[in-house]
Formats: C-alpha cells, sequence, structure tokens
C-alpha cells in the first residue's frame, strides 16, 4: 500500500533552492547597491561649516571610512583641518539630502561639476537643516540627524583608477544619539527604532519592517521589548 502523499512542503536550503538562474551580464554606470546617507560636517578655510551628503560610507568598530570626490569641497578642507561629523539622516529627512545634492562648497566650482552643480556657501540654510555645537570637534553636527558621529582623520588616500576619489579612514571620539533610538538604560542604538536613510542606485528608501531576525552577536535582541 503506498504511504499517503505528504501536505507539508519539503524544507529549503536559503541560497540554493531558491537561488535565481536568470542572471544578467551587466555593466552599471554606479555602484551604490545601497548603504547610507551620510551628511559629512567640516571647516571652510574661512571658518564657517561645509555640509555635504554622502553615500559611500562603512564602519567598523570606532573607524568610519569615507569615500569622496577628489575634487569636493570636503576633501580640501580635510586635507587642511582633519575633523569631521558624520551625522546619519533618517528616511524622513530624505529630501533635505537631495536638496543638498546639487550643491558644492568649491567656489570656483571645478570644471567637472558645472554641468550640474552650483556653489552655496550656506549649505545649512539651503538644506532647511540646523548647525548644533559639537563637544570635541570643530565642526558642527547636524542638529536633525538622530545620530551624530564626531571624529579625527587618520589617512587619506588616492583611489580610482584616475585618482579621482579620496578615501578616508577616520577615529570616532564622541557619539552622539537621539534618545529615541537608545535602548533606554543601556549605551545601545535600538535597531527596532533607528532607521538609516538608505541610497541605493541613487533612490532613496528606509529600512524595510518589520524586523526578520537579529545576528547571534546582537546586544539588544529582546531587550527593546522587555523596556
Amino acid at each position: 500500500m503506498n504511504a499517503p502523499a505528504s501536505t507539508t512542503a519539503p524544507p529549503t536550503t536559503p541560497g540554493r533552492d531558491c537561488a535565481p538562474t536568470d542572471h544578467l551580464t551587466i555593466s552599471p554606470s554606479i555602484l551604490y547597491f545601497g548603504t547610507p546617507v551620510a551628511l559629512l560636517t567640516t571647516l571652510n578655510p574661512d571658518g564657517t561649516a561645509n555640509l555635504a551628503p554622502i553615500s559611500s560610507a562603512w564602519a567598523l568598530g570606532h573607524t568610519v571610512v569615507l569615500g569622496l570626490g577628489a575634487e569636493s569641497r570636503t576633501a580640501a578642507n580635510l586635507a587642511e583641518r582633519r575633523e569631521v561629523v558624520v551625522s546619519l539622516p533618517s528616511p524622513g529627512l530624505w529630501a533635505a539630502v537631495e536638496r543638498l545634492a546639487p550643491l558644492t562648497g568649491a567656489d570656483p566650482v571645478p570644471a567637472a561639476k558645472r554641468e550640474v552643480y552650483r556653489h552655496e556657501p550656506d549649505k545649512f540654510a539651503a538644506a532647511g537643516l540646523h548647525p548644533q555645537d559639537s563637544e570635541a570637534v570643530g565642526p558642527p553636527r547636524v542638529a536633525e540627524c538622530p545620530l551624530q558621529l564626531e571624529a579625527t582623520v587618520r589617512t587619506v588616500s588616492p583611489a580610482g583608477p584616475d585618482g579621482g576619489f579620496r578615501i578616508v579612514e577616520c577615529d570616532v571620539v564622541r557619539v552622539h544619539a537621539s534618545a529615541s533610538v537608545v535602548v533606554p538604560g543601556t549605551q545601545h542604538v535600538d535597531p527596532a527604532a533607528w532607521s538609516p536613510l538608505i541610497y541605493s542606485f541613487r533612490h532613496y528608501f528606509g529600512l524595510a519592517r518589520p524586523e526578520l531576525g537579529h545576528g547571534f552577536r546582537s546586544q539588544t535582541a529582546g531587550r527593546a521589548a522587555a523596556g
């Protein structure tokens, strides 16, 4: 006698059974495949603040690595004064970030930027954002951003086939976080409350909700719910 057919689907192996089979070989003009937006504040030679959005940043431990255009005002400022504030906006600030996108603090505007960029001396005002005094470095923070990292610059290195980029390694010396994104009674950012603004292939996104799971080294799993 044959056994009845099972009504339960067999388990799948992530990455194997569900792997796509329709890959195309492509040549995209950009590789912004999804990184948090960062707003960088540096000091101009006259002591005023420059504010610039970037979408190439990552962190390891207390080191933050930034990718900049070599001709940017930010790169020039960091070559002179090795202090920067990395402010991380939430998704609701995407329009302010986009208002900054076509602006440059460089004057005159570099030839390669003139078609799409214009000089703006007061980027905070142009974006509708507000400076907030820092505690350990000279450049101000962006008041509206839930996470703000004060940092000093360790190294600035050329990158790219034509040297058109700068890779900047920074040591974070002070972290500020809105109480709304901190697990109460701890030093931890609440990942259920914090959502970075993501720039993916020149489009803005927030993190998808709800949470899918947590890593085995998470220090906040269950903490937010318990609080």
